[in-house]
């Protein structure tokens, strides 16, 4: 999809509170940033916290407040859940391009987010069904579009940019790490919904401070010239489709008998595998994509089949790892218990240490650093590396022994150095192989990759169990590091494929 043209006129007021917004600095960068960051840490802990306990409480018996699923079926339906939010991601990035705007894009979000964890925080199953639809709908209007906030506070070529981003992405890895503690903590000692509860209160709380501060926010020039150019076209309306149908799903959820819930599974599942090919036949055919940007559609294909199979092992920090942690782990340390949910914070560490040690690292290296297909060869490998923890963990703990916690320690860190690694080099070479006649659509050829990672663990979570965990783990850590061996075994054939891409 291209985005039309825009009026050449916009209201004087709106331009001059876009230069204001830049010109309110603290510590050298534009005000705004921070009204960004303290936003997305909230999102971040009110999205990973309640996704910490969402699949324990699925599987947690009736009467001790869960709704009683099988594991399996818990583990599945959250993958699908996660699958969904980035395919109405794709939406919400072509309603603030085209509809909205992204500073009300990023509100309205946020608050239908707010109101999905508060119906999440009442104790019914029809209130749980409807907060997640609410939840996906709103996250696909805020995540895509919180970046690009960012991206406006900064005039082309000003050399502050990639500093804002990194400070930006230190909020997300804050909320990441605080989420599971306390969502967890209060899931799994009082109740599954004042976990809910404490994310709502997070998301309430990102929301006041964005809007106070959205004084600092630039961007309402070009959402001005969006809301005059718009014209509610057959696009729009098919947006508003999709939007609607994530809702629907969500109410018809409530209803449904377990069979119907897992044909409802396999058809998301099947909506993901159909994106990504229908976005990739779309660049290849169109004929505003040059010859040199087409030869660079297989190097890229190849790069997001990495994200793809690395997501399969890192996604299901929210199902099977979550139970591996609470039913076949000794979660103590020094004799003092702790919630399981806590591991998932292990990766937000990793990442916030290991964030600017990468980033000096690739610097120094200077021409000498790897080649971008061999740094995402490599974050496949360590997603591989942590299964293949738990598998030997698994295989040298006899019976129905609980693992050492150190066994899962190591995976989550090798996750969120897999993270680190393939997620920054993963987006910075979409950003250069992606057709320039497609600039806009390469964050929803990213979220389509997402969300297939996630459709194909929906269906791949189904064949877990702690009696194959040895099996499941091994073979899927083989597979993932195997193909991350194999990309930087093709990085130099790929170095002569890849143009504009160093």
């Amino acid at each position: 999809m291209t985005t039309d043209p825009l009026p050449k006129t916009a209201t004087g007021a709106a331009r001059v509170q876009d230069r204001r917004a830049r010109e309110r600095e603290v510590f050298h960068h534009p005000r705004g940033l921070f009204t960004l960051f303290n936003l997305e840490l909230w999102e971040r802990f009110s999205y990973l916290g309640f996704q910490a306990i969402l699949a324990l409480y699925f599987a947690d018996s009736i009467a001790d407040g869960g709704l009683g699923y099988d594991s399996a079926t818990a583990s599945s339906v959250v993958a699908a859940y996660g699958a969904l939010v980035y395919l109405v991601a794709i939406a919400g990035a072509w309603i603030a391009d085209r509809v909205t705007g992204t500073q009300r894009a990023v509100l309205w979000g946020a608050i239908i987010i707010a109101a999905g964890h508060i119906s999440m925080g009442i104790p019914a199953e029809t209130t749980t069904w409807i907060g997640l639809a609410l939840i996906i709908a709103g996250t696909g209007l805020l995540k895509p579009n919180v970046a690009t906030k960012v991206g406006e506070l900064y005039e082309i070529g000003d050399q502050r940019r990639d500093a804002g981003f990194s400070i930006y992405y230190a909020g997300i890895n804050i909320g990441a790490f605080l989420g599971p503690l306390v969502a967890g903590f209060l899931g799994q000692t009082y109740s599954w919904h004042y976990g809910f509860a404490a994310a709502a209160v997070g998301m309430i709380l990102g929301i006041a401070q964005y809007v106070v501060g959205s004084k600092n926010l630039a961007g309402r020039e070009r959402a001005v010239l969006i809301r005059e150019a718009f014209r509610p076209d057959a696009k729009f309306w098919g947006t508003v489709g999709v939007v609607a149908a994530a809702v629907a799903v969500g109410v018809v959820f409530a209803v449904v008998s377990a069979e119907a819930l897992a044909n409802l599974v396999n058809v998301v599942t099947g909506i993901t595998m159909v994106v990504p090919v229908v976005y990739l036949l779309w660049m290849h055919r169109s004929p505003k994509v040059t010859d040199v940007e087409r030869r660079n559609l297989f190097p890229f294909v190849l790069l997001l089949i990495a994200l793809v199979a690395y997501n399969l092992t890192y996604f299901q920090t929210g199902n099977t790892l979550n139970f591996v942690a609470l039913e076949r782990t000794d979660n103590t340390f020094l004799g003092l218990a702790y919630p399981s949910t806590w591991y998932i914070s292990l990766t937000a560490i990793v990442e916030i240490v290991m964030g600017p040690v990468l980033a000096w690292l690739w610097v120094r290296l200077g021409r000498r650093q790897p080649h971008v297909a061999a740094k995402v060869g490599l974050g496949a490998v360590l997603g591989g590396v942590a299964f293949l923890v738990v598998a030997l963990g698994a295989m040298v703990s006899p019976g129905t022994a609980l693992l050492s916690s150190a066994w899962l320690v190591a995976c989550y860190v090798f996750l969120g150095l897999g993270d680190l690694v393939l997620q920054t080099s993963g987006m910075s070479a979409t950003t250069k192989l992606a057709p320039r006649a497609f600039a806009s659509q390469t964050m929803a050829m990213w979220f389509a990759a997402m969300a297939l990672s996630q459709g194909l663990q929906a269906q791949l979570v189904k064949l877990f169990s702690y009696e194959n965990m040895a099996v499941y783990y091994g073979i899927q850590g083989l597979v993932v590091a195997g193909y991350g061996v194999l990309l930087i075994a093709l990085t130099p054939w790929l170095r002569r494929r890849m143009h504009s891409v160093a």
